[in-house]
């Protein structure tokens, strides 16, 4: 009766504060939130413009856009917080959103984060955390979530493969048993590959432009295997040799040969997990295949560019992009059952 008291007056929270955005949803009631995980400031003061409020969509909206006093930025970068302060705060302002009454209480949070982070920079997710108005914090590993949240059956005693390709890195993890038995993580994911096809048109067209419009260029048109017909866009940038602004005309093939780069060292890190697998459980793999989550899983033909790498079947999740978020909203709901896949941060140090 209590503990339905507490949750009536301060319900819990699961958080996937992931480099390009923070998804957070409510105990009991589903995903709340979700937006870019972005702050913009005054340059000198570091004050947060709008009275605090631009956070999220409204800073993103100014990423590369804003004059020399005001600057839009992101407090992570490669999926670890790299600016305290704006973290703190953009936390503060995305928890104050989602909760429609508080009561005077702090919920508990369970937060997931990638899995190759180290106990210091979890000390930092739990401070900031903490700071921001959340009570007990709990971590949990992104693949663990991912997996989780896609619905696969990693309390089996057979093998469970999940691949998340987030904004900063990507999580690959086979797990069985309720836990995981291999994993695997780099620091590559979406911003990588926007800042390959930045250096691709340097390099190739002369042509100046920013990561926005690089990510707005990969969801057009990029591809991680052939298509049926192949696109064409045109993108507008500054040329480097006459410094005036220019148009070009790209293709898929083109945007395909740029991303080559991310897309091997993500597959690498699949291939990895595998060889580190025992036998049993890789021939499990062979039916059970690979399930792709995060938003670099959206890139066209990426599950068949990695099935015929792999040699073993892969899918993409029904909606890749809150996969995690899911996933780590299921553990708040069963808290008890997955308390062992949390960390509480009283063995950090």
């Amino acid at each position: 009766m209590l503990h339905r008291l507490r949750q009536w007056l301060c319900p819990d929270l699961a958080i996937d504060l992931g480099t390009a955005n923070t998804i957070v949803a409510i105990q009991g009631e589903g995903i709340a939130l979700d937006e870019p995980s972005v702050v913009a400031l005054h340059k000198g003061s570091r004050k947060i413009l709008g009275k605090g409020t631009a956070v999220g969509k409204l800073a993103k909206q100014m990423l590369g856009r804003t004059p020399d006093s005001i600057i839009a930025v992101r407090p992570l970068k490669e999926g670890v917080i790299t600016d305290f302060e704006l973290c703190e705060a953009m936390l503060r302002y995305f928890i104050h959103k989602a909760r429609h009454h508080s009561r005077g209480l702090r919920p508990r949070v369970v937060i997931a984060v990638p899995g190759s982070i180290t106990p210091v920079e979890k000390r930092a997710v739990f401070n900031s955390a903490e700071r921001a108005g959340a009570g007990r914090v709990y971590l949990i590993e992104e693949s663990k979530a991912a997996g989780i949240g896609a619905g696969l059956p990693i309390s089996e005693p057979m093998a469970s493969m999940v691949c998340d390709i987030g904004g900063g890195t990507t999580e690959v993890a086979i797990m069985s048993m309720g836990d995981t038995v291999v994993s695997n993580s780099v620091r590559i994911g979406g911003d990588r590959c926007d800042e390959a096809i930045v250096e691709y048109m340097k390099q190739h067209y002369s042509l100046r432009i920013g990561v926005q419009t690089a990510e707005d260029l990969k969801l057009e048109l990029g591809s991680a295997y052939p298509l049926e017909q192949e696109l064409t866009g045109e993108v507008k940038g500054l040329d480097i040799i006459s410094s005036i602004p220019r148009k070009a005309i790209v293709t898929s093939e083109e945007l395909r040969d740029a991303l080559h780069g991310p897309l091997e060292s993500v597959l690498n890190c699949c291939k990895q997990t595998i060889e580190q697998c025992k036998p049993e459980l890789v021939a499990d793999l062979a039916d059970n295949g690979l399930v792709l989550t995060g938003g670099g899983a959206l890139l066209r033909g990426l599950a068949y560019y990695m099935s015929e790498q792999l040699g073993i079947p892969v899918r993409v999740d029904e909606d890749p992009l809150r996969t995690v978020a899911r996933g780590t909203a299921i553990c708040l709901e069963h808290l008890s059952q997955w308390r062992h896949a949390f960390d509480n941060g009283d063995g950090d140090f």
